[in-house]
């Protein structure tokens, strides 16, 4: 079973978050709260994360994100309805993945992509240093190893802040992931980590025709900008490439009011635009 929730009136327009990997729907505390009460926003923690149950050795595919995704979509936005929907990182990737799907395809007006890629992402990753064969070495290590990330000290705050965040990310905002990222179950973050080595979604891109806007921070080490302006350019109904100067992987934590904007912008450009479907959903059916 999934852990989905929803925030705000029943009548209002709808948005869709979907977290990264080693994530939870804690994680989008900030975005929530800087966009305000006027909206319908469904959270959901992916499986193996957060509330979500943890599926077995097979259940970790791109496949099995596009299948959460559109469960939630069918459990959360009446049909003839359509929302916003916005993913961070592996959120990102769930999106491309269910690009394909009716449930997708007959819900969805608008996406947002945030520091995320398609493809390549351990060559392209600038968290270590060294030699081209070695530093995908070891950033296939960070993301496979099946270890416990073990208590939160003064070194493991500043290793996780390093790898994801900016240098002056807010101290309660480092706090935050910090917690957030210890509190994910080592076995499915190994796995998941498995999953995103060998990513390739170039296919599915072609299928998100929505109009979608990409947003990435320019000192991003796990998924850098390059990423950013790749989808820009093969996505086939991109709106926006939005570039945050000096702000890292973690971008709904380190700008939340950023991502609040383009999140809103898609909303009135597309769900409250005249002409457009409403932002109404039914209430919450648990997705499973």
């Amino acid at each position: 079973m999934l852990h989905a929730e929803v925030h705000g009136p029943d009548d209002a327009p709808t948005v869709v978050l979907s977290h990264g990997w080693t994530c939870s729907t804690l994680f989008w505390t900030p975005v929530l709260r800087a966009l305000g009460p006027d909206l319908r926003v469904v959270l959901y923690d992916q499986r193996g994360h957060g509330r979500s149950e943890t599926p077995r050795r097979g259940g970790y595919s791109t496949t099995a994100l596009a299948d959460d995704l559109c469960a939630v979509l069918r459990a959360t936005v009446r049909r003839g309805t359509r929302v916003v929907v916005a993913g961070h990182s592996m959120g990102g990737m769930t999106i491309m993945a269910a690009a394909d799907r009716p449930e997708f395809r007959t819900r969805v007006a608008a996406a947002l992509l945030a520091s995320t890629g398609s493809r390549e992402l351990v060559p392209a990753a600038r968290v270590m240093g060294g030699p081209s064969r070695l530093r995908s070495a070891l950033h296939r290590a960070l993301l496979a190893a099946p270890l416990p990330l073990g208590p939160v000290t003064p070194l493991t705050r500043a290793g996780l802040r390093y790898v994801t965040m900016a240098a002056d990310a807010p101290a309660d905002m480092v706090d935050l992931c910090v917690r957030i990222v210890h509190a994910c179950r080592p076995v499915p973050r190994a796995r998941w980590g498995s999953v995103l080595m060998t990513l390739d979604l170039s296919g599915s891109l072609h299928h998100l025709d929505v109009p979608t806007r990409v947003l990435a921070g320019t000192a991003d080490r796990l998924t850098p900008p390059l990423h950013a302006h790749r989808l820009a350019e093969e996505l086939p109904s991109c709106e926006d490439l939005v570039l945050l100067p000096g702000v890292g992987h973690m971008t709904p934590l380190e700008a939340p009011e950023r991502v609040c904007e383009v999140v809103r912008g898609l909303v009135h450009a597309h769900l409250t635009a005249p002409g457009t479907a409403d932002g109404t959903a039914s209430p919450l059916k648990e997705a499973g």
